[in-house]
């Protein structure tokens, strides 16, 4: 392929808008445009991936740190627009709304009555903790809902220390809203001192956590009002007993106990198919020095930056067209540099867009059969003879 049919426009500023380096790279070697739409070189790049993904070997062959679930597959990056949860220890990964953790109940109680009180302005848990002096885990959590597929009142408890994910529910129940008031009232449950004791035509959902804590302030239904000494399933009980809560970093591995690391990263693919922008982008994260992209051979949109630099007595350019046919007749995937720009610009653009090899035309290696061939990431380059190019590459 041909620099000027690409129609490459390299930029020797980083964008404004780059979060990465690697972003910033793919936008300056003309990848990307800085709003990520792809530009003709990307769809190259992403064309050799494609292609590369009918190898079962792929993920293996285009080396990329990866962390890697029964249902997808994530590149760590620090901006990613997903958290997951990873342990280093047995490389268990999930994502961070639906991963699985070991969770420690408090030291077993004997079950008190229940003893109605007064908790004026205590509609938080941080406000009932700290009125009734409790850590949060001695308090039950309570969450309302609207199941959208039939408009069922859905109501959870945790533990006050636990998050609700959502993500969690919704893969047990299906879709769902929060609740409207005329939803929480018809229930009986009153917000901001709810529990689930005495509700009417409620689908109740508890983590699997509450059974095994016993003794919790609760919610009364009566605002200003909460009960201690909430205990499952003596004083309620519940539909589904699910885990139901999102870890966080330092919780135990459900698999090994270990602790947890929560990690940003992005999405390579999932069992359905890959997502090639992302090949690309963690590519650039992976595969960069200060000069531009270091691409790998396996994963290049090109074999060879091809380049040739005016001469004064010899016609390069024509020496070069050559070389690019020999080279693409051998099989090998060139990119062709024929503008006739000064050396130091190609050189620069060449280091920008990142094949693994420059082979530079010049007339003075010329005069005497050869041409210069560069590692992208060595600093030296050599002569090769004309005839061995291909023998070298």
């Amino acid at each position: 392929m041909k620099y000027t049919d690409l129609k490459i426009q390299t930029q020797r500023e980083a964008p404004n808008n780059a979060r990465t380096e690697g972003f910033a790279f793919l936008v300056r070697a003309g990848y990307l445009t800085r709003e990520s739409e792809i530009l003709p070189l990307g769809k190259e790049a992403l064309a050799r991936l494609e292609s590369l993904s009918n190898d079962p070997s792929f993920s293996t062959v285009v080396d990329l740190p990866r962390l890697v679930s029964e249902q997808a597959v994530f590149f760590p990056m620090a901006t990613g627009n997903l958290e997951v949860a990873h342990c280093p220890s047995c490389k268990y990964t999930e994502l961070l709304d639906m991963a699985k953790f070991k969770k420690s109940p408090l030291p077993r109680e004997e079950e008190r009555p229940l003893e109605k009180v007064l908790t004026p302005d205590c509609n938080t848990i941080e406000s009932l903790a700290n009125f009734l002096g409790l850590p949060k885990e001695k308090t039950a959590k309570a969450l309302m809902y609207t199941r959208k597929e039939d408009g069922k009142f859905v109501f959870v408890a945790v533990r006050g220390d636990m998050q609700l994910s959502e993500a969690k529910l919704e893969y047990i129940i299906g879709e769902i809203q929060p609740a409207d008031a005329e939803a929480i009232a018809r229930s009986g449950a009153v917000a901001g001192y709810a529990s689930p004791i005495g509700l009417n035509e409620a689908l109740i959902l508890v983590d699997d956590l509450i059974p095994r804590s016993q003794n919790l302030a609760a919610g009364a239904n009566e605002a200003g009002y909460h009960l201690l000494n909430t205990n499952y399933p003596r004083d309620y009980s519940a539909e589904i007993v699910e885990d139901l809560v999102m870890a966080k970093a330092g919780d135990a591995c459900s698999n090994c106990g270990n602790p947890l690391e929560v990690v940003s990263a992005i999405p390579l693919g999932t069992r359905f198919g890959l997502y090639y922008e992302n090949w690309l982008l963690a590519l650039a994260e992976t595969y960069h020095d200060e000069k531009g992209l270091t691409l790998p051979k396996s994963a290049a949109p090109f074999d060879v930056y091809l380049m040739h630099v005016p001469g004064k007595q010899m016609d390069t350019r024509a020496e070069a067209e050559k070389i690019y046919n020999q080279l693409q007749n051998a099989g090998i995937s060139v990119l062709f540099d024929d503008r006739d720009e000064r050396a130091g610009v190609k050189f620069n653009d060449a280091d920008l867009i990142g094949c693994p090899i420059r082979v530079t035309v010049g007339e003075k290696a010329l005069q005497n059969g050869m041409v210069e061939l560069k590692p992208r990431k060595e600093k030296e380059n050599k002569l090769v003879p004309l005839e061995k190019i291909i023998e070298e590459l």
